[in-house]
């Protein structure tokens, strides 16, 4: 489904997603409101990018988001006015929600804005990320909770982590040639993006 937003009182204009014609939405996902959604980006079956409360949300080119996961955001306009403390800011322009490019959103994944999700990282199954920045080439392993936190670039997040506090980020070890996972990112961007092109050329012979 892909969807205009409707007028509240938290948002003063309907709006409908901009999407890349070189994306793929799966008729089983949504994108609605106040979205952008770049190139060769793959939204998956039951995902949900949701600009109708906080906006804008935006997903940069080559990123994919998975089954089951939820973008959305705290209201960003109250009675036609910024709210400010629910904004994030990125090259100049402010975002609810802003995920970078060749970003991997596993399954099931959260990202609830304020929030921002930079380039090249890989945000595994069930994470939570909430009020939290994540730098760019991170790897935050499957079932975490980020709430609060700035995690620096090239950092990794252990598996089940409840990371609340900002000296537990800035403590958080660094991405080396050894550590498994390095490279993972890599062959799901290459998966993800081959789905969105074959899915767009199958949807056209219908």
């Amino acid at each position: 489904m892909i969807g205009k937003s409707v007028v509240t009182d938290f948002s003063s204009k309907a709006s409908d997603p901009v999407i890349n014609p070189t994306a793929y939405v799966h008729p089983l996902g949504a994108v609605i409101g106040n979205v952008t959604i770049g190139k060769n980006v793959f939204v998956a079956p039951f995902a949900a990018v949701r600009g109708d409360e906080g906006q804008p949300l935006f997903v940069g080119d080559d990123s994919n988001v998975q089954d089951g996961v939820i973008i959305h955001a705290l209201e960003t306009e109250e009675h036609g006015k910024p709210v400010e403390k629910n904004l994030v800011e990125v090259g100049g322009k402010k975002y609810a929600v802003y995920v970078g490019s060749r970003v991997s959103l596993a399954h099931q994944v959260q990202i609830h804005g304020p929030a921002i999700v930079m380039d090249d990282t890989f945000v595994g199954m069930k994470v939570l990320v909430f009020r939290s920045q994540i730098g760019r080439n991170c790897v935050i392993e499957p079932g975490c909770i980020l709430m609060g936190v700035k995690v620096p670039e090239g950092r990794y997040v252990p598996a089940g982590t409840v990371l609340k506090t900002q000296a537990d980020a800035d403590q958080l070890p660094a991405i080396t040639d050894d550590y498994p996972f390095k490279n993972l990112n890599k062959g799901v961007l290459h998966v993800n993006k081959s789905l969105a092109k074959g899915y767009a050329v199958a949807e056209k012979k219908k």
